[in-house]
C-alpha cells in the first residue's frame, strides 16, 4: 500500500494503472475509520483492480467551526486498518493541496439540498460537492462508494455527477451497524460510556415506527419516534422526516411516494448522530 500526499504523485500514480486497462474504485473519507468504512473499502476492493482512499477532513463542509475541531483524526490507525482490507493507495492530502486557493464554485441542487440537513447545515452540501469534485477530478476513478448512513449526501453526490456529467459510477451500500443496532460513525468515538448507552434508542425507535405504517398515519409516526427519544435525558432530535426516497420531499400520506425514507438526526450530548430506515 502506497500514502502519497500531493495531487501531482496521486494523478501520476493512477494515470500508469489506467495505461494497463485497470479499473480504479475510490472511497473518499474524512478518516477515524470504522468497520462502515471498511466495507465500503472490501466492496471496493473485490469490484476493482485498484482501490483509492482518501483521508481528507474538508473544511468547507462543516458550518461550525467546533465540530471540525473536534472531528477525530487517527491517522496511524486507519492506514493499519486499509493495508489489512487490501487498500493499493491511500491519498491524504493537506488543505493547501486541495485548496490552493478559496473555491467559490456554488452548485445548485435545488430542494434537494434545502431540506433535513440543508435546512439546518447550510453551506454544508455545497461543501461536500467542492471537495467530492475536485477528489474526483484527481483520482478520476471508475468507481466510487458512499455509505447510506449519509443518505441526503449520496442523492446530492449523483445529483452532481449528473450535473457535471461525470463518468463515474456510484456506488451507495448498506448502513454497518454495531451490536445494538447503533448507526456506525466516526463520532461514536466521543459519546461517553453513559451517552453510549442512550445512543442506541435511535435506531431502536426508527426500526418499531416502521410497524405502524398500516396503522398510523405519517404524521403519528413522527410524532412517536420525537417525543420517544426526546423522552430520554440528554437526548434531542433535531429534525425527522419522512420523505420520498427519491426527492427527499416530505410526504404527508403514506402513498405519496412509491418508495419512502425516514431519515433522523439526533443530538445525544453534545454528539450529532444521524440515521436512516425505509418504510417502503
Amino acid at each position: 500500500m502506497e500514502i502519497l500526499s500531493s495531487i501531482k504523485e496521486i494523478k501520476q500514480t493512477l494515470d500508469k494503472e489506467r495505461q494497463k486497462n485497470k479499473t480504479i474504485g475510490f472511497v473518499p473519507t474524512m478518516g477515524a475509520l470504522h468497520q462502515g468504512h471498511l466495507s465500503l473499502v472490501d466492496q471496493c476492493v473485490r469490484e476493482n483492480e485498484v482501490c483509492v482512499v482518501s483521508i481528507f477532513v474538508n473544511p468547507t463542509q462543516f458550518n461550525d467551526p467546533r465540530d471540525l475541531d473536534t472531528y477525530p483524526r487517527t491517522l496511524e490507525a486507519d492506514y493499519a486498518l486499509l493495508e489489512r482490507e487490501g487498500c493499493h493507495y491511500v491519498f491524504v492530502p493537506s488543505v493547501e493541496e486541495i485548496y490552493p486557493e478559496p473555491d467559490t464554485r456554488v452548485f445548485e441542487f435545488g430542494r434537494l439540498a434545502e431540506v433535513m440537513e440543508g435546512k439546518y447545515r447550510p453551506g454544508h452540501f455545497n461543501g461536500v460537492a467542492q471537495v467530492v469534485s475536485k477528489l474526483f477530478d484527481i483520482v478520476e476513478p471508475t468507481n466510487a462508494y458512499f455509505g447510506e448512513k449519509d443518505y441526503q449526501q449520496v442523492a446530492i453526490i449523483r445529483k452532481m455527477v449528473s450535473q457535471l456529467q461525470l463518468p463515474v459510477i456510484i456506488h451507495a451500500c448498506p448502513i454497518l451497524r454495531e451490536s445494538d443496532g447503533l448507526a456506525m460513525s466516526s463520532r461514536n468515538v466521543r459519546l461517553s460510556a453513559l451517552q453510549r448507552q442512550k445512543a442506541p434508542l435511535i435506531a431502536r425507535t426508527l426500526k418499531e415506527s416502521t410497524n405502524f405504517v398500516s396503522a398510523k398515519s405519517v404524521s403519528e409516526v413522527i410524532d412517536y419516534v420525537v417525543q420517544t427519544i426526546n423522552k430520554e435525558p440528554d437526548m434531542r432530535v433535531e429534525y425527522f422526516e419522512i420523505a420520498d426516497a427519491y426527492t427527499l420531499e416530505p410526504i404527508s400520506k403514506w402513498s405519496d411516494a412509491e418508495a419512502v425514507v425516514g431519515c433522523i438526526t439526533v443530538y445525544c450530548g453534545e454528539v450529532r448522530l444521524i440515521d436512516n430506515i425505509r418504510y417502503l
